[in-house]
């Protein structure tokens, strides 16, 4: 009988948890997070300088265009024959190569296929019109280089 009374005694409270000081605290791994090559981050800055240029110099243009007199003098302006069109498309090829530079400092995998692309696509064109001049070479740098960092993508 005694042994039933125990029973009872135990099942009416609820267990406590057993703790032991001796374990370990559980093991957390470190975040991963690449390393950013410096030839990327070179890279990467000229983009945005690039786009920040192309990005003011039509928003500019666009500023003369839309307020019907010469806010900004023609001589400083970088593009000199351009019209609303041409000065949006500036204005929009400004944000996306900032965008994109951002992105290849944040190591984002979309960013070095575009960046890739793009540089296939003005070797092809420099290879095709007989271009071959420093220019081609700078470009064929940048490939190859891309290409062999792009493990450092995530």
């Amino acid at each position: 009988m005694s042994g039933g009374s125990a029973r009872s005694a135990g099942a009416a409270g609820p267990a406590a948890p057993v703790e032991v000081g001796h374990l370990p605290k559980p093991y957390v791994p470190p975040p991963l997070k690449p390393s950013l090559p410096l030839g990327v981050a070179v890279l990467a800055v000229l983009i945005a300088l690039v786009g920040i240029i192309l990005l003011i110099a039509g928003a500019l243009v666009l500023l003369n265009l839309l307020m019907g007199t010469t806010v900004v003098p023609t001589t400083y302006l970088i593009t000199k024959s351009v019209d609303e069109y041409g000065a949006a498309i500036l204005v929009v090829l400004g944000a996306a190569m900032l965008a994109l530079s951002r992105a290849l400092w944040d190591l984002e995998r979309w960013a070095l296929y575009v960046t890739v692309g793009l540089l296939f696509a003005g070797l092809t064109y420099l290879f095709f019109t007989g271009s071959i001049t420093v220019l081609f070479v700078f470009a064929l740098v940048i490939f190859i280089y891309l290409l062999t960092v792009r493990h450092h993508f995530y």
